[in-house]
């Protein structure tokens, strides 16, 4: 029998030295739910579980060979971006993208779990001026969002007003998350005027380094599968809960979740499409 391909689904962030979140994560997602996962390193990081200790971002050339390197060979039916360092580096990555024919999930990394900010200056700025347009989904954090929307949000309602903010910089969907709400946390998926509702389980752990990283990976990896949007931010959630649940010490700070949890627990990843050489996502970006 001849091996078939899985989808393939390309990262592009900073690497966590620590291995709880950036790059590692991405690829440890995407080793659990099936697919193959390449890289496109933009930046390095000190990093453990107390917190990011410096980070080093690569050359502008380096990022933009890589990107060539993967897209022209081997292509993607899926493409995730997370910390992106540098306003240079967001503008390569957004030329590279730009005539890209796959759904791309933008998670727009601003700061790291500990409060560590991961951007120089003016790369916000081009995420949202450069990057959002190019989105399938982006993935902001309450904070994320804040810093997008010069907002401040406290409640679901709050959350709803950013969300359409966003919307309007230009990404097709925006999963608003409330993970840091008080009380039991919701996610809001907008598209248009829809809007969905995505209630979660608040887990007592304070293990949760790699979360955002987690579903955006997992959300980037559905999408390769050819799930819809909603569908992939729901089994991506699904997924996430559950690495948050197995989530465990590591170092004297905070721990990873673990992206292993399905394998630990028994539990086997759920593959519904087929894996087809060549297969493309066949999902829009609009």
């Amino acid at each position: 029998m001849v091996p078939t391909t899985p989808p393939r689904v390309l990262a592009i962030a900073g690497s966590d030295s620590g291995g709880g979140a950036g790059i590692q994560a991405d690829l440890k997602t995407m080793l659990a739910l099936g697919v193959h996962g390449m890289t496109v390193v933009c930046a390095v990081t000190a990093q453990n579980s107390l917190g990011v200790q410096g980070y080093w971002e690569l050359p502008a050339e380096a990022v933009r060979a890589q990107l060539d390197s993967v897209l022209g060979d081997i292509g993607a039916q899926a493409i995730k971006t997370g910390m992106l360092a540098s306003a240079v580096i967001v503008d390569e990555v957004s030329k590279a993208l730009g005539d890209v024919d796959a759904p791309i999930v933008v998670d727009p990394v601003a700061v790291s779990k500990h409060g560590d900010s991961l951007l120089s200056a003016g790369a916000l700025e081009a995420v949202r001026d450069r990057l959002l347009p190019l989105a399938t989904v982006v993935t902001p954090n309450l904070l994320e969002a804040e810093l997008l929307t010069g907002l401040t949000i406290a409640d679901e309602g709050q959350m709803l007003r950013a969300g359409r903010m966003i919307s309007s910089m230009g990404p097709a969907w925006v999963l608003v998350k409330g993970g840091h709400l008080t009380g039991s946390p919701v996610d809001l998926l907008l598209h248009g005027d829809e809007v969905t509702r995505y209630p979660g389980q608040r887990i007592a752990s304070v293990h949760t380094h790699g979360t955002g990283c987690t579903l955006a990976s997992a959300i980037a990896s559905r999408l390769a599968f050819g799930d819809a949007v909603p569908a992939a931010v729901s089994a991506g959630k699904e997924y996430v809960t559950g690495a948050i649940a197995g989530g465990f010490p590591l170092g004297a700070g905070i721990g990873p979740v673990d992206h292993g949890w399905q394998l630990r627990s028994g539990a086997q990843a759920t593959n519904p499409a087929a894996r087809e050489t060549g297969k493309t996502a066949g999902q829009a970006r609009g």
